[in-house]
């Protein structure tokens, strides 16, 4: 009887390898870099500076887009001291649709489309102006549907039959609501549904939707976004460690290039993506597994966290109501 259990034990994990093998969709797939057209967004400072940096030095054709032409033309000659490479540059509000349908019509077709701007403002939604609300769901949300509207046509008429990418950079703070996150989570969980309806709407033009779910990134808008933060923000994300952009840079461009949905940035990442699966697509049947073995332990994993996190909250509060 004990070893029948035991083979049973050993059986298990072998079938349910087999039966995730032929249940992942879409299949894996490689998105090759070098000598194709790589726009990004967002590209003069932080993540989207490291990406080009990185794009470039791999081979490929870069372009990059922000608001302000200054800081466009000094990560350009960074990227030409760096690399020897000279990249194209392009300066639009991609709140602007009309605006952003020059920019891509000027770059010429797109093989992989890299959304990375966003802007960032920690703050209870109580104390937020309605205005900047508005501003962070246009920048991070529409920002991006104008984007791929624009460059889309383009895209699915490309010439070669190679693999193209549209890839949005996300946020942890997309994977799970925080404290004074309210306006920054909504836009980033928005990219979510985008990217998932998206894939289904592009994968018969064999252009595949990688989602990346950054942490806390040492960059100039960080700087900014901690000086606003809020107290029980810098509480609960003193838990999470930060990364360096290069470091993002080097995991967004070698999921993009597997055709990862979900890109994440390091075990924190990881162990998010693994408890925030749900219904998104896999093309990987190993992680199809880790998801499916690992989602109750996560579970306990994540009611642990939440503890935590209403329990600062909590404490600070009576802090606060003590002092006063």
């Amino acid at each position: 009887m004990a070893d029948a259990y035991f083979t049973l034990i050993l059986l298990l994990p072998l079938f349910l390898l087999a039966l995730l093998y032929f249940l992942v969709r879409p299949r894996p797939v490689k998105i090759p870099i070098k000598n194709r057209h790589v726009f990004i967004t967002g590209g003069s400072s932080g993540i989207g500076l490291a990406l080009a940096h990185r794009a470039a030095a791999e081979g490929a054709r870069v372009s990059i887009l922000a608001r302000s032409l200054e800081k466009l033309e000094e990560a350009r000659n960074a990227i030409r001291l760096a690399t020897g490479i000279e990249v194209a540059v392009f300066t639009a509000d991609v709140r602007d649709y009309e605006a952003v349908k020059r920019a891509v019509d000027e770059a010429g077709p797109i093989d992989v489309l890299l959304l990375n701007h966003g802007v960032f403002v920690a703050l209870e939604l109580e104390k937020m102006e309605l205005s900047e609300v508005k501003f962070t769901m246009d920048v991070n949300l529409m920002g991006c549907l104008n984007f791929i509207k624009a460059a889309l046509p383009a895209m699915k008429n490309r010439k070669d039959s190679l693999p193209a990418s549209i890839a949005l950079v996300s946020s942890q703070a997309g994977q799970v609501g925080i404290y004074g996150y309210v306006a920054y989570s909504a836009s980033k969980f928005g990219l979510r549904g985008l990217a998932e309806a998206l894939q289904h709407e592009v994968i018969a033009d064999n252009i595949h939707v990688s989602l990346i779910f950054p942490p806390d990134t040492d960059t100039p808008g960080l700087m900014e976004e901690n000086k606003r933060k809020p107290e029980v923000t810098k509480i609960i994300a003193a838990s999470s460690g930060s990364m360096k952009a290069e470091e993002v840079a080097k995991k967004t461009l070698d999921g993009i290039k597997c055709g990862s949905f979900i890109i994440s940035c390091n075990l924190e990442g990881i162990a998010l993506s693994l408890a925030t699966a749900g219904l998104s697509p896999q093309r990987s049947f190993l992680m199809a597994f880790l998801e499916v073995a690992a989602a109750g332990i996560l579970r306990i994993v994540a009611l642990g966290m939440q503890w935590s996190w209403y329990g600062s909250i909590e404490k600070y509060y009576s802090q606060r109501k003590g002092a006063s």
